[in-house]
Formats: structure tokens, C-alpha cells, sequence
């Protein structure tokens, strides 16, 4: 096996660069903070409340996407191109919209409805801005998947279902499992559509917002810790599985 060719200066440097652009806002805020600071932030009633919030409608929004998703990406990976690619591009528009414009077009659909600001409208609000993605995902994780163990079972007469339970999601698990990830990730930082269907009950994205305007930016700061543990374990489940699958 040959050995790969180790890259010029430019390559790292970039590549440093880039990290240093992105990781260095992170560590130097997150350093500015105590731990007190951190824990007497979430101690709050309200952004308790927010927590609770935000962690129940996600895992509603996320398990209707999931129950919906996999299932779709899996036909999607098996229809004609012809009809995979117009629906995976009318799937993929919610994920492209500014969040405000999704709330906004929600907002038209639901108004007069007791929906908006209830933790229903939350869920709704975070299902359709993020729930696309395990659709998406889900094909490109069945596509992927090395079809020849379906053939044969469809040889031996074995049912479709039986085979997409027993053979197919089996197959693409970790990537299945890291576009949920990802998905539920997206739907709980989810601030912008939320915030225009339902201010309230507040989410924990909205108690950030309110605490950056009534109390500033170290206040925001704090909560905002939060949400880099949460993407932290998150990316590295992800991760974790995705590795899985390649290995």
C-alpha cells in the first residue's frame, strides 16, 4: 500500500488558520466564564423552564421527522432519479430559507389556529426547519449502501418491509443515526421561525435572545455555554457513527 504524500506548507497553514478563525471566538469566550457563572445561569426558574421547553419539543419535533424521514429517504434512494431529485429538491428548501422567512410562511399557514405559542407551535417550528434534513440524509445514506444483500433476499421472495427493517437500516445505521443527530441539533438551537410562532412558551433559543437584550452579553454568554456542550456531544456521537460505518 503506497504511502500518501505528506502536503506542502500552504495546506496546514490553511487548514490552522481556519481552526484558529473558527474554535478561537469559542475558547476564548467559554474561558471568560466561571463555572459559577455557568451554573447560576441555568439555576435561573425561568431558564429551567426554558430547558424544558426546548428539550420537548425537539424530541417531538425529531421523532415525527425520524418516523417520516427514513422511511421516505429509503424509497427516495430506490425510485428513478427522475422523481428522487425534483422531491429531494423541494425537501431541501426549508433547509435553505432564513429561519425568519420559515416562521413567517408557518405563520401565514397556522394563523387563526390555536397553534402559535404553544409548545405545539415550537415542535412545528423546529420540524420544519430542520426536519428535512433526516429525509435527505437518509438517502444518501441508503444510496450508499451496498445493495447486494437486498437483491439476494428479494430472490429468495422476502418482503420488502422485511428487508428495509432486517437488511437495509441496518446497513446505513450510523449515517441514519448521524442525520438525526444533526436534525435534532438544528431543530433545538432553532430561534429564528420559533421566535415568530411561538415567542411563548419560551424556548431555551428565545430566553438567550431575552437574556442578551435585558442583561447583556455576559448574561447571554453564559447560557450560550450550554448550547456548545450540547453541539459538543452531539458532533462527536455523530461523529462516532459515521465512523462506524466506514470502518
Amino acid at each position: 500500500m503506497m504511502a500518501r504524500p505528506v502536503p506542502g506548507l500552504f495546506f496546514p497553514a490553511a487548514a490552522i488558520l481556519l481552526l484558529l478563525a473558527v474554535a478561537g471566538p469559542i475558547v476564548a469566550a467559554l474561558f471568560s466564564l466561571s463555572p459559577a457563572e455557568v451554573a447560576g445561569a441555568f439555576n435561573q426558574p425561568q431558564t429551567l423552564d426554558a430547558v424544558r421547553v426546548s428539550l420537548a419539543a425537539s424530541v417531538c419535533a425529531t421523532l415525527a421527522a425520524t418516523l417520516l424521514g427514513v422511511p421516505a429517504g429509503y424509497w427516495l434512494s430506490r425510485v428513478p432519479r427522475l422523481y428522487a431529485v425534483p422531491l429531494l429538491f423541494v425537501l431541501a428548501l426549508p433547509l435553505a430559507f432564513p429561519p425568519v422567512a420559515s416562521g413567517i410562511l408557518l405563520l401565514s399557514v397556522l394563523k387563526g389556529t390555536p397553534v402559535p405559542d404553544t409548545l405545539a407551535g415550537v415542535a412545528i417550528a423546529q420540524f420544519f426547519v430542520s426536519g428535512s434534513f433526516i429525509a435527505i440524509a437518509s438517502a444518501a445514506a441508503f444510496t450508499a449502501a451496498d445493495p447486494i444483500y437486498e437483491d439476494a433476499a428479494r430472490t429468495l421472495g422476502v418482503s420488502e418491509w422485511r428487508i428495509f427493517r432486517s437488511i437495509a437500516l441496518p446497513a446505513a445505521a450510523g449515517n441514519v443515526l448521524a442525520g438525526v443527530a444533526f436534525a435534532w441539533l438544528r431543530g433545538i438551537g432553532e430561534y429564528g421561525a420559533t421566535s415568530i410562532v411561538a415567542y411563548h412558551p419560551t424556548s431555551l433559543p428565545v430566553a438567550l435572545y431575552v437574556a442578551l437584550s435585558a442583561s447583556g452579553v455576559r448574561a447571554a454568554l453564559a447560557l450560550t455555554y450550554g448550547f456548545v456542550v450540547v453541539a459538543s456531544v452531539v458532533l462527536a456521537v455523530a461523529w462516532i457513527l459515521r465512523r462506524r460505518v466506514v470502518e
